[in-house]
C-alpha cells in the first residue's frame, strides 16, 4: 500500500479516477446521502464505472464498485488491471479515503483472478488530495477465490 498525488498516478489511473469522479454524481443514495463512484480500468485504456444505488430493502444496495463489475461483465468484459474509488457526503467532502467493503472486495478479488493481473485499487478523497494505492490482496488478505478451488477459470477469462 502506498500514497500517491493525483499528478503522480498513470495517465489511464488518473481518467478512470476522473470517470470515477463522474459516475459518483447518479448516485442513487435516499438513506445514506453518501455518493460514490467506481470505474474498472484496463491495460488497454477501457473504463467502466459505476455508482452506488441504494434499496429501502438495505441489503439490496449496490455499491459502485459492484456496479462497475457487473455492468463490465454485462458488456463482456472481465480483464481489468484495476479500479480507481472516490466518495464524497451530499454535504461534505471526504478528508480520507474511502475503501471498498468487504462485499466488494471479494467481488473484486475474484474479478482480479479472472483478469489475472495483479489488480490495483486507488483509493482517493474528494478534492484529490489524498490517494492510496493497493493492490487487491492487501485489501483481502488470504482471500479465497475460484484458483483457490481448483477451478478452471479459462472460458470465463474474456
Amino acid at each position: 500500500m502506498r500514497h500517491s498525488t493525483y499528478q503522480q498516478l498513470t495517465d489511464l489511473q488518473r481518467k478512470a479516477l476522473d470517470s470515477a469522479e463522474e459516475a459518483l454524481q447518479n448516485s442513487y443514495n435516499p438513506y445514506s446521502n453518501f455518493f460514490v463512484g467506481a470505474a474498472l480500468f484496463a491495460e488497454d485504456g477501457t473504463l467502466v464505472s459505476g455508482t452506488n444505488f441504494e434499496n429501502a430493502a438495505y441489503g439490496s444496495t449496490i455499491c459502485a464498485e459492484r456496479s462497475a463489475t457487473f455492468r463490465a461483465n454485462a458488456m463482456g468484459l472481465r480483464r481489468f488491471s484495476g479500479i480507481a474509488i472516490i466518495a464524497r457526503g451530499s454535504n461534505f467532502d471526504t478528508t480520507e479515503v474511502t475503501g471498498p467493503c468487504g462485499s466488494c472486495r471479494q467481488v473484486l478479488y475474484e474479478l482480479a483472478q479472472l483478469s489475472g493481473t495483479e489488480f490495483e485499487v486507488v483509493l482517493s478523497t474528494t478534492k484529490k488530495d489524498k490517494l492510496i494505492i493497493a493492490s487487491i490482496k492487501e485489501l483481502l488478505p488470504l482471500g479465497f477465490g475460484p484458483l483457490d478451488l481448483g477451478i478452471d477459470i479459462a472460458k470465463y477469462q474474456k
